[in-house]
């Protein structure tokens, strides 16, 4: 890894660091600068602003959820598990809450909608070979595998981003997706627990 890059990874983990624990809005420039060691014009050459910065923290914390991805997507275990497994990669850890609120700033909307852009774009492929893989064992029976995923990825989504929706939310979304894939009534109940698993 070459020096520039070396130093851009370490004021992304810092400023990883600091969101988590200070908040994106309570951390300014100045601190993250202060953390690195390091001169405020050689933060600039890397990202023209804190915006930026974050913009670059997830895209950091994406990469490592696709990675995790692919090695349950490798995995030999069930398909219902290697679902979850998929999912819960790129599910934010609890202390990672502080970096989803920032995206949900009204003055970050562009951002919010750029992120999950991005997440869609990296998750509907491996949920895409998932159901490959649940058709191949006769759990599912579909075709067009990339966009019934994207519907179903759009409306997980748009249902449970943030809290406030119901038990009935759940069930209904757990028969549309049952129908969209083709698998049998109830099958896929293990979802509940998955969404639940917030609470």
């Amino acid at each position: 890894m070459k020096k520039g890059e070396k130093r851009k990874l370490e004021l992304l983990n810092i400023a990883y660091r600091m969101f988590i624990s200070k908040g994106y809005e309570n951390t300014s420039v100045d601190e993250i600068i202060a953390g690195a060691g390091i001169a405020k014009g050689t933060f600039y050459y890397h990202f023209e602003s804190k915006k930026e910065l974050l913009e670059a923290v997830i895209d950091m914390m994406l990469d490592r959820e696709e990675e995790e991805a692919q090695k349950i997507l490798g995995a030999p275990i069930p398909i219902p598990q290697k679902l979850v497994g998929v999912l819960a990669s790129f599910r934010l850890e609890t202390d990672e809450e502080s970096i989803r609120d920032a995206l949900h700033e009204p003055e970050n909307i562009i951002m919010h909608e750029k992120t999950g852009r991005k997440i869609r774009e990296r998750i509907i492929p491996l949920l895409s070979e998932v159901a490959r893989q649940g058709i191949n064992e006769g759990l599912f029976s579909c075709d067009d595998i990339p966009e019934r995923i994207k519907i179903i990825v759009i409306l997980a989504n748009e249902l449970f981003d943030r809290n406030g929706f119901s038990s009935t939310d759940i069930r209904v979304f757990i028969d549309v997706t049952e129908k969209t894939l083709g698998a049998p009534a109830g099958s896929m109940g293990f979802i509940e627990d998955f969404i639940k698993g917030d609470d």
